[in-house]
């Protein structure tokens, strides 16, 4: 439980039709927390921001911003205006015909004359965008609308920001660049974010905590480093990175593959397991004998820059050819055809019962 959250979902479901878009979902926001929704198109992640921000009424649960609450099941909803809320969106909605200055400044009535100029020129500044004050949208850059609309919903200091997938419009360069600026921006503001994103590595990045949603079914909320190192399942271990995949079953306690026996925790003995290794957990040595008992062949092998990507093949069950991929730190770079020895990170593997 968090003290005086900023934001509260209680078990809120939602229904298009006979789909049901949400399904029992609950979170608290604390003061200051960045929380990312995090998931693949039509897991629900943006409807529990609509429904959180006022712009879909809530069906059933509860919803409390400051303790106050915003909506019930009951039909009670407050207008978006009146939920002290800031919303950035995936289009960043500017109004075509007003500049820069005006477009931050509209709807504003926090500051009058020249506080409002120095809030705004102060914002601006910040934000690297000062020189552009009397442009209109038409003449920025996707990066430099994406700033206006968070200085927008920053002037008035809401306690409480949602951001729908604000980032997913710009080059991989520049992403990275605004990301990191709207992270600082949101801290220094000390308002409660809601994050929506299908991009896992974003929601590492930006986010104290993460809520994986699938199907509208919350299957983990966490902070970033639990989730990417004990993921509750399949399906959140896979959305996190590329994985290797291995079935088998349990016996005494472990799982015999081809690329060497795996522990299988608390897994009942005779259970079929399918095993999810992260490739960077595939460890390869170059060979001076070539007799090794848990050896994969090179097929292929990329520079990546910071990592080498190797396609590997090893030998199945029944006779079978399994493909691989190993991420090796730096230039590793072994010859088509090469023989490697494999050891596995047991950090980087994890193992479930198969559905």
């Amino acid at each position: 439980m968090i003290a005086d959250p900023a934001l509260e979902f209680t078990d809120v479901y939602h229904y298009y039709g006979d789909i049901c878009a949400v399904q029992g979902f609950s979170l608290e926001l604390a003061k200051g927390e960045l929380v990312c929704l995090l998931g693949p198109s039509g897991c629900g992640k943006t409807t529990t921001l609509r429904l959180a921000a006022g712009l879909e009424l809530l069906q059933h649960g509860e919803i409390r911003i400051s303790g106050k609450p915003v909506a019930k099941s009951a039909g009670f909803s407050l207008p978006p205006e009146q939920r002290d809320i800031g919303l950035v969106f995936q289009d960043y909605a500017l109004f075509p015909h007003l500049t820069v200055i005006e477009n931050v400044a509209f709807g504003v009535r926090k500051y009058r004359g020249e506080e409002m100029a120095d809030e705004i020129s102060q914002l601006l500044r910040t934000l690297g965008i000062a020189d552009l004050a009397n442009r209109y949208p038409h003449a920025l850059s996707g990066g430099q609308q994406q700033r206006v609309a968070l200085a927008r919903v920053l002037l008035p200091k809401p306690n409480l920001i949602m951001l729908d997938e604000p980032f997913s419009g710009l080059d991989a360069r520049l992403r990275d660049q605004i990301r990191d600026d709207t992270l600082h921006l949101l801290k220094q503001s000390g308002a409660a974010a809601l994050l929506v994103t299908h991009d896992s590595e974003e929601a590492m990045f930006m986010g104290d905590r993460i809520a994986v949603m699938k199907n509208g079914v919350t299957e983990q909320i966490g902070r970033p480093e639990e989730i990417y190192c004990k993921p509750a399942n399949a399906f959140v271990t896979e959305f996190f990175s590329e994985v290797n995949r291995v079935n088998g079953f349990v016996k005494n306690g472990k799982v015999n593959t081809t690329i060497g026996m795996i522990d299988s925790g608390n897994i009942a003995g005779g259970t079929e397991v399918e095993i999810l290794i992260r490739p960077e957990a595939l460890r390869l040595t170059r060979l001076t004998n070539q007799s090794v008992e848990f050896g994969v062949q090179a097929l292929e092998a990329r520079m990546l820059g910071y990592s080498s990507l190797i396609h590997l093949c090893a030998d199945g069950m029944d006779g079978e050819k399994i493909h691989l991929h190993s991420r090796m730190p730096g230039r590793f770079l072994p010859e088509q055809n090469e023989r490697l020895r494999i050891d596995i990170d047991p950090n980087q593997t994890f193992i479930f019962p198969k559905v």
